[in-house]
This record gives structure tokens, C-alpha cells and sequence, in this order.
């Protein structure tokens, strides 16, 4: 449900061999697409029979039967007209990896899901059609698209690709624990202070002095530390989180983010918080184990913690300090239409499934189906989205938490070529300050520093 990092990071000097005009972030050049791509008409569909067309997507279980259940409906709506085909590719790393080897001389799908932090790097490849072509050749209404969803996939108010499966973080908390250590469970922390006070009382030692249950327990997960930036307010990198032009560098070593790892790895340090690695599968077992009573995850994965034996509340993504009036971003991924080596009845096709994944209808069967936040603002309000949240009120927090967040650059997340490599290299210096207890500011100020060269090169090659 969230977003992975796998061996990308890893294949990220694959991104060079991609020659490419500068991107929208740093031209500001308008929707239409790069080398003459551009969103066709209605009418190219006229008289050609049934277009089939591949979408490639990283969807597993629940997931991927949603998919394909939304899927053959639209086939069968429009039998004899448009064919979807889906091709399953493992994950979001080897989706866009094999995008990259398609790039190179393969054969492309027609349309492909990739997630948040590949967003860069699909403008640079300059072989997608921007939504913003279609929605501005249709004149499609985009009011109904959660508009907070919507910005991260923008730049200068342009859509490039179309929000599909969103995730956002969130604070969760055992309840029983919280009712057991006579703190009031309808009152989730709200603040690192506020976590470290209840984290005291939370920590649970057995007769021989073992920790049973510790206060805190979260991954040193690298999308967390975006988070908090923000949450308050900050850029995680220049300029304007890379919204006003090229990103250069990333800002890591802030005083917020210093404050952040000192304050974790006092936690830690005293037995309050549980010592965990970046994977966040292990910091969801220990939750649902009931080995620590606070939590950070994303809303993907409400619907397993909330199996397990104790009562699961929900709170927002906690404050570095109580004064910060910034918001969490999204994640997930995004649907791209390829236009590339495509005629305009394939491009054309792909706009047509891409806006019925984008329906309120549609959008409520994923929401209710899968977990994932709905992009459409109507899908709230059909019946079987009610009856979902009603079952499931923790979600409500999440609903609540991304209206109340304000759209600004800080907000719509960091735009990196290799923001994969970024996101690891935030993860190292996370260990390294929390686990390892090197100092946090050095760490943070390190890790920067090595992404100085991967991050030229790739800006290199794609001036």
C-alpha cells in the first residue's frame, strides 16, 4: 500500500541513459507534452473497431483483484470499442524500470501506474501525454479530484498524470494500552513532547526488568521524514521543492529534522521506543503484536490493524513542534498515458479507462475495497463509501486530515529525478543517528552530501 523503494535507488544511473528536454518543473512549459505529444479528440476512436490497449500496474491481492474487477466492467461497457489489458509487473520498482528499458527500444504499454516519487523522472522521459491535454481538449472537470491528491501530480496548476491509488501517513494507537496506562484513548498524541509523556507511561517491563511493551514504535522509513518537513511547513529540497525549477540538493540538515533524530534516538535511548529498521513491514508486525502502543503508518494499512486484538485508534501525523501549521503529503502512485510510438486511437483509449478509474463510483468501489484514499471528493459521498467509514471511523481522521491541509509547495512533496536515491539516503542517515548514534545533524548533513553528484548527473542528463 505504500510506497517502495526495492533495487530502484539501486538503478537509478539507469535514469541517464534517458535524453530528454528539461522538465515542466524547470521550463514551465504548458501540457501539451514534449516532442509533439499531445491528447487527441473523441472522434479518434471513430471507426476503428475495438483498441486494445495494456496498462502496466504494480497491484497485488486485494489490489489487484479490485483492478481487475473495475476493469472488466469497463470492457464490458464498451465491448467492441476498447479493450484493456492488464499486465501485472511485480512491483513499482520493476514497473518503472521496465518503462526505462521500454524507453531504450521495447515495446511500451499504453498506460502505466508509477508512484509518487517517479513522478520527475516520467516528465523527463518526455513519451507521455500530460492529463492536462486531455482534461483541456475535453474540458474535463477536475473539481471532483481531492485537490490536496491532485497537487503533487502538478506543476504550475498543469496535471501531468492522473491520481489513481493514494495513500497518506497517519498516528495510530493501541487503545486497550492507552485505557490501561489511564491515558484517554480518544486523545491520540499530537506532538513529539506529547508522544515522549505517554510513551512513559505506556512502556510496560516485566519482574525481570524486560521491556513487554514499549511507548513508540515506528520504521526509520524515509517517507516519514518528508513528512515532517511538511508538516512543518519546510521544503525538503530547492527550490520550492523543486516546484519553481530544477531540485539541486536536498535539505536534510535542518534544525527541525536535528531536533526530530535527537528526539527519536533519546527514545529510543531511554526504552520508550521499540529500535526498528527502514522496512516497514517489521514496524507493522510490531504493532499488531502489540510490542509497542504508538505507531506511524499510512491509511493502507488501517485495514490489517485493525485485525488485530486490541482496539485500533487514529490519529494525525504527530508535530515536530506544536506550532507548525504545515500538512502531510500524499503517496501511492499515478496513472501515465503513454504517447510515444501510439496513434491517437490507443492514446485516446487510455483517457477514456483513466477517466472511468477517476469516476466517483469507481473510486468509491476501490476506496471501500482496498483502503486506499479515494481521489474523487463525490466517491465520500455515495452510499457505500458512507457505509465503509462508518464501519471503519478511523478512517474519518484521515478524511479530516488531508481537508484540513493547505496546498502549498511544502505540501505537494519534493520533486527529484532520483528521488528513490533521496528517500534511501534519508533512511541511512535516520539509522545512522537513532541505531547507530552518530550525531544527528552530522548524519543528516552527510547523507545530503551524498546525493550531491547522483543528483547532478541526472540533472545533467536531461538538460
Amino acid at each position: 500500500m505504500r510506497t517502495k523503494l526495492g533495487l530502484l535507488a539501486a538503478a537509478v544511473a539507469a535514469a541517464t541513459a534517458v535524453t530528454a528536454c528539461s522538465s515542466a518543473a524547470s521550463s514551465g512549459s504548458s501540457g501539451s507534452g514534449g516532442d509533439g505529444l499531445s491528447a487527441p479528440a473523441a472522434s479518434a476512436l471513430d471507426g476503428k473497431g475495438e483498441t486494445d490497449i495494456t496498462f502496466w500496474h504494480a497491484m497485488t491481492g486485494t489490489n489487484g483483484e479490485t483492478l481487475k474487477k473495475l476493469t472488466d466492467q469497463f470492457n464490458a461497457a464498451n465491448q467492441g470499442k476498447i479493450k484493456v489489458t492488464l499486465a501485472f509487473k511485480n512491483n513499482y520498482d520493476d514497473t518503472l524500470s521496465a518503462y526505462k528499458n521500454a524507453l531504450k527500444g521495447g515495446e511500451l504499454p499504453d498506460l502505466l501506474q508509477v508512484y509518487d516519487i517517479g513522478t520527475q523522472f516520467m516528465i523527463d522521459s518526455k513519451a507521455t501525454v500530460p492529463a492536462q491535454s486531455f482534461i483541456d481538449v475535453d474540458s474535463y472537470d477536475v473539481s471532483d479530484i481531492q485537490p490536496n491528491i491532485a497537487g503533487y501530480y502538478s506543476i504550475d496548476n498543469k496535471l501531468y498524470s492522473m491520481p489513481f491509488n493514494t495513500s497518506m501517513p497517519l498516528l495510530y494507537i493501541n487503545k486497550d494500552a492507552f485505557a490501561k496506562a489511564g491515558l484517554d484513548p480518544n486523545k491520540p498524541p499530537a506532538t513529539l513532547d506529547e508522544i515522549m509523556a505517554d510513551a512513559k507511561k505506556l512502556t510496560v517491563k516485566d519482574a525481570g526488568g524486560n521491556t513487554t511493551q514499549y511507548g513508540f514504535g515506528a520504521s526509520l522509513y524515509g517517507w516519514f521524514l518528508e513528512q515532517w518537513t511538511a508538516v512543518a511547513g519546510a521544503q525538503y529540497c530547492n527550490p520550492d521543492n523543486g516546484r519553481k525549477g530544477r531540485a539541486t540538493a536536498a535539505n536534510f540538515a535542518s534544525d527541525n529534522n536535528v531536533k526530530l533524530l535527537t528526539w527519536w534516538k533519546d527514545m529510543v535511548d531511554q526504552g520508550l521506543a521499540l529500535k526498528l529498521d527502514s522496512d516497514t513491514k517489521n514496524g507493522d508486525s510490531a504493532f499488531v503484536a502489540g510490542k509497542d502502543a504508538i505507531t506511524l503508518e499510512s491509511t493502507g494499512s488501517l485495514g490489517d490493524f485493525t485485525k488485530a486484538g486490541f482496539q485500533v485508534g487514529t490519529g494525525f501525523y504527530p508535530k515536530i513542534n506544536a506550532s507548525d501549521a504545515g500538512g502531510p503529503i500524499i503517496g501511492g502512485a499515478s496513472l501515465w498515458i503513454v504517447g510515444k510510438g501510439k496513434d491517437d486511437a490507443h492514446k485516446r483509449a487510455s483517457w477514456e479507462f483513466v477517466k472511468f478509474l477517476e469516476s466517483k463510483d469507481s473510486q468509491a468501489t476501490w476506496h471501500t475495497s482496498t483502503g486506499y484514499f479515494p481521489v474523487s471528493k463525490g466517491a465520500l459521498d455515495t452510499d457505500v463509501d458512507k457505509q465503509w467509514v462508518a464501519a471503519k471511523p478511523q478512517f474519518q481522521t484521515a478524511i479530516t486530515q488531508l481537508q484540513n491541509t493547505k496546498l502549498s509547495t511544502a505540501t505537494q512533496g519534493c520533486l527529484f529525478g532520483v528521488m528513490p536515491q533521496v528517500r534511501k539516503a534519508a533512511e541511512n542517515a535516520m539509522q545512522a543517528a537513532v541505531l547507530q548514534g552518530k550525531d544527528p545533524k552530522q548524519a543528516l548533513t552527510d547523507a545530503a552530501n551524498s546525493l550531491t553528484q547522483p543528483i547532478k548527473d541526472y540533472n545533467d542528463s536531461v538538460k
